[in-house]
């Protein structure tokens, strides 16, 4: 399937869900607790999507049970919420979630310490979030898609971290994943020339310890393989003939 660029009228829509995901992420942020079950989270979630007029883009999607993804520790992504599952000091938390506004989506993941956390783990997420910002230096017209993976990767290795494989990045746009497909790590190739109106899913997903990961049961939650701790960032991002717009990251401070 071609790589879509998008119109100017489209890149707003896309512009004004990512605003929204902001907005629901910073939300969940100041509510995550310890004693608070991931299926409060999930439920908060939903309620903030819709009370923007949005639709969340994961509930029921390829039969996805809820709108937000909580992954906790050494799950990966795709973190099923449940009343059981009880958020405690001391844990990492990934939380990814989508919009659908006007028929467009956005994506968006962050990785929350809650309580106290230990130096480790706050370097696993300082890292995973700076790993991103280090690919997208290469997100602009006329580098090629793979620059991004290569940066991203040789980042979080050089800190001895494994950078999942098995997972990638997407485009976005009218459907939730669209062309092309992003690796986090370098490969052989420089892959497609990036062009202005892609928007991309750029999404580093770094485990402590192996790279290897496997399935739950569930088939959906995504461990580490070797138990380690785990963390995802994640932005909708706009290719753009100079730097790329991050539509899901528009506060300076995050960046």
């Amino acid at each position: 399937m071609a790589v879509t660029i998008k119109s100017p009228r489209e890149i707003e829509l896309m512009r004004e869900a990512g605003i929204i995901l902001e907005k629901v992420h910073n939300e969940l942020a100041k509510a995550l607790k310890p004693g608070m079950s991931t299926l409060d989270i999930d439920k908060l979630g939903e309620e903030l999507i819709r009370s923007y007029g949005c639709i969340p883009s994961f509930l029921d999607y390829n039969g996805y049970p809820a709108s937000i993804c909580v992954s906790v520790n050494e799950e990966v992504v795709h973190g099923i919420p449940s009343a059981d599952r009880i958020i405690q000091d001391g844990d990492i938390v990934s939380l990814d979630a989508g919009v659908i506004h006007h028929g467009y989506h956005s994506d968006a993941a962050r990785t929350h310490g809650v309580g106290e956390i230990s130096a480790a783990d706050r370097q696993l997420i300082e890292v995973t979030r700076q790993s991103f910002f280090e690919g997208i230096k290469y997100a602009k017209e006329g580098n090629h898609l793979f620059d991004i993976s290569k940066a991203i990767g040789n980042y979080a290795e050089s800190f001895g971290y494994g950078v999942v494989k098995d997972l990638v990045g997407h485009g976005i746009g009218t459907k939730l994943h669209e062309s092309p497909e992003i690796p986090n790590y370098e490969v052989p190739r420089r892959g497609l020339a990036l062009k202005a109106g892609m928007t991309l899913a750029i999404e580093p997903m770094i485990n402590a310890g192996t790279w290897e990961v496997e399935w739950l049961d569930d088939d959906w939650t995504v461990i580490s393989r070797d138990s380690s701790k785990s963390a995802h960032y994640e932005n909708t991002v706009l290719i753009t003939k100079g730097e790329p717009e991050l539509l899901t990251c528009t506060n300076t401070k995050e960046k």
